[in-house]
């Protein structure tokens, strides 16, 4: 099917709202002690800063590809347009789809293993009963999505309203304990600007950010977004300032009533804090508030990454099966249902803290330092009239991206950057075969009609 069957009828405001929901997720809930313990001290608010600048900044490349190629499938479209068409760019845009199969599941999975996580506050959950809970989570999830996008997008808007409740009864909470700055007076006791420090805040940082992700979904969603030239990059700063408010309040008001040393020993940390200040009903309603916002980021994560594979078979790059729409609610079905089934295996499969580091690890390369990368590639070949929105100072922004991901890349550590490495050139391999087969780029010779290709 072509790009132009899907439907655009989603709003800014609920445009929003599935970023906001895909961003908050478990995340925020589930590495809010780990941050701390890395961290070790009253300063991890910090860490929270490093992973919203380094959002808010990369949003800005985000902000001019997606105002400029406003089509289904994101990162897929970008690559492909800023490498050539017909050269590199069927290679850098195939990559991306390729670690999408692996990476996108693992995201889906992850929300969905913290989702069983904190369930288990409620209801014990001793071996499969912990796995089924987290399948379960990811069956839901696609029946939820088999209808039209903009009963979807209602639906996101509910979702990010239990969402918004759960975290302004947190901060609230706070608030009402009367401590509430305790924690900012503080903040910097102990603090040394040496190595150790930055170090620090470079693995914290990848937790930060992974709690982040997501500002960009409305990107794989761009071929269903109304006014997109505006809409894009609007909801990507929307959402990125609203999340950062909502996080550092958070984690304020909960170390303002759980000391930070204390927190780093307990998986349920928000189910703690409501307990110490409400009771034990309260801990249990703000559990079920939880999982309400877990459950959302998994419908919101998956909503998107489904428009990945969809957009790379609709453009021949891809296998032919994945650019089925549903006949009468025009969405990818073939493409959610199968990114579904292998997101419900690795829920069975893997731990929660196997997967956070590991998602950043096969993202950063192909993702967001090729695309930073790209976009300064397209900026030379391209009018200024075709970016409608435009970065300040540029390129300043862009390259400050590509060293800031390229450091995360480096602290998650040795293992998970071969294995990033891994992924890609497996991809690599599989690739070169299928031009081969197909006398693509390597494999033909140039063509006059081959856009973007000499000059790679």
């Amino acid at each position: 099917m072509a790009e132009h069957d899907l439907e655009r009828r989603l709003s800014l405001r609920q445009a929003t709202a599935i970023n906001m929901i895909d961003m908050v997720g478990i995340g925020p809930f589930i590495t809010l002690p780990m941050v701390i313990g890395m961290m070790n001290g009253p300063y991890f608010l910090y860490a929270w800063v490093a992973g919203a600048i380094l959002s808010f900044v990369d949003a800005m490349v985000w902000s001019e590809l997606g105002a400029a190629f406003p089509k289904a499938g994101g990162s897929y479209n970008f690559l492909k347009e800023a490498y050539g068409e017909k050269g590199m760019g069927r290679f850098m845009s195939f990559l991306f789809v390729w670690q999408t199969m692996i990476q996108a599941p693992l995201v889906i999975a992850s929300a969905a293993i913290g989702f069983a996580t904190y369930l288990s506050y409620l209801v014990p959950l001793p071996g499969l009963w912990f796995k089924a809970a987290s399948g379960t989570v990811v069956v839901l999830i696609i029946i939820l999505l088999y209808r039209r996008i903009e009963t979807i997008g209602r639906i996101s808007v509910l979702l990010w309203g239990g969402v918004l409740v759960t975290l302004l009864w947190i901060i609230g909470g706070g608030l009402a304990h009367g401590r509430f700055l305790e924690p900012l007076k503080h903040i910097n006791d102990g603090l040394k600007l040496n190595y150790a420090f930055i170090a620090a805040i470079g693995y914290s940082s990848v937790k930060t950010v992974y709690s982040y992700l997501g500002y960009y979904n409305v990107c794989h969603l761009g071929g269903e977004i109304i006014n997109p030239a505006k809409n894009i990059p609007r909801s990507m700063f929307l959402s990125i300032a609203g999340i950062a408010v909502l996080y550092l309040l958070m984690n304020i008001s909960v170390t303002s009533v759980i000391p930070w040393h204390e927190i780093r020993e307990h998986d349920f940390v928000l189910s703690l804090f409501m307990q110490r200040l409400m009771g034990s009903t309260a801990a249990k309603v703000i559990t079920v508030l939880i999982l309400w916002v877990a459950f959302a980021s998994v419908f919101s994560a998956t909503l998107g990454y489904s428009r990945i594979p969809y957009a790379a078979a609709a453009d021949g790059a891809f296998f032919k099966v994945f650019a089925r729409l549903h006949p009468t609610r025009k969405f990818p079905y073939v493409s959610l249902l199968v990114l579904g089934s292998v997101a419900f295996v690795f829920s069975l499969l893997f731990k929660l803290k196997e997967v956070i580091s590991a998602i950043l690890a096969m993202r950063i390369l192909i993702q967001f330092i090729s695309q930073a990368i790209g976009l300064l590639l397209l900026r030379r070949k391209r009018r200024a009239a075709d970016f409608p929105y435009k970065m300040p100072f540029f390129p300043l922004p862009a390259f400050l991206a590509i060293v800031m991901w390229a450091a995360l890349y480096c602290a998650t550590g040795t293992r998970l950057m071969l294995a990033g490495i891994g992924v890609a050139a497996l991809g690599t391999a599989v690739y070169l075969i299928q031009a081969r087969m197909r006398r693509e780029w390597p494999f033909r010779p140039y063509k006059p009609e081959d856009k973007g290709f000499r000059s790679l």
